[in-house]
């Protein structure tokens, strides 16, 4: 039997130029079909909107859709959904961290099952979740309420996250815990003074898997924001389309503009996020 190793010219770790050729010519081909449709979305947003969804008027390009956009409520939408983004980060990090250390430190009867059960919440549609969620936030009182959508979202983001810092705890030596608890901190204590600044890593990726979670969602919060005033980004610019008129120009302006403090927040969390995932992939 002949090995790769055996074979006449062949290197460990060297590429053939056919090779490489092949391979930046398809990364080159994945690069533009990802490309093309945010490039295209980004010329519509410059563009008059009676030519749109056309390749005329390219020399006409102007601010006038931004104007259009800001003029109409953005910027009350975007605060709006940076409340319910940054809300439903904290607090579903905070739920999922702690999950996941309990699980990861403790033995206690159901610790197996909870982490399934965060598994089997996560198949559930969600449009099967709207009706039962619709019951509990009207139970409740939160109903057409900001802060109504802060637990609603943690419900998807919490699984996924408690599943990854729970790896990613296992990897952080027990040997910690246990001097802390010798300098007399409590199981807490612990947990928030000697963990966490070890997690961060962890925790950058988990908290922007959460901020994206809410801040372009639209499914809930179309159907639990009645009023204009309450309306989030997504919810906001589904006015720009409806049964009479379609306007293209502005709501490509505005999905470039929604683009921005989503960039903001990978920009501030870039330099944990390869450790932080590769580090949840590896030990989960």
């Amino acid at each position: 039997m002949t090995t790769n190793s055996a074979r006449p010219g062949y290197r460990r770790g060297h590429r053939s130029p056919a090779a490489s050729v092949a391979l930046h010519l398809t990364l080159i081909v994945a690069s533009l079909i990802a490309a093309v449709p945010v490039a295209w979305v980004v010329l519509t947003s410059f563009k008059p909107n009676s030519t749109a969804l056309s390749t005329e008027h390219l020399g006409r390009l102007s601010l006038q859709n931004y104007r259009d956009v800001i003029g109409q409520g953005f910027g009350h939408w975007m605060l709006n959904s940076a409340i319910v983004a940054a809300g439903t980060m904290v607090f579903g990090v905070f739920i999922a961290a702690t999950a996941g250390y309990a699980v990861s430190r403790m033995r206690f009867p159901g610790a197996r099952p909870l982490m399934w059960l965060f598994l089997l919440v996560q198949m559930f549609p969600m449009a099967v979740l709207i009706v039962p969620l619709f019951v509990l936030l009207k139970d409740l009182h939160l109903l057409n309420n900001l802060l109504g959508l802060v637990p609603v979202y943690a419900t998807t983001a919490v699984p996924f996250c408690a599943w990854m810092l729970k790896g990613y705890f296992d990897g952080i030596p027990t040997a910690i815990d246990e001097a802390g608890r010798i300098d007399g901190l409590s199981m807490f204590g612990t947990f928030w003074r000697l963990i966490v600044p070890l997690a961060r890593p962890g925790l950058a990726v988990t908290g922007f898997y959460t901020f994206l979670t809410s801040w372009g969602e639209v499914a809930y919060a179309s159907q639990f924001l009645q009023s204009p005033d309450k309306y989030t980004l997504p919810v906001g610019m589904q006015t720009f389309v409806n049964e009479y008129v379609d306007e293209w120009g502005p709501l490509a302006a505005g999905s470039v503009l929604i683009i921005v403090p989503a960039a903001a927040v990978f920009f501030l969390v870039q330099r944990h996020l390869v450790s932080g995932l590769t580090a949840g992939a590896a030990k989960s």
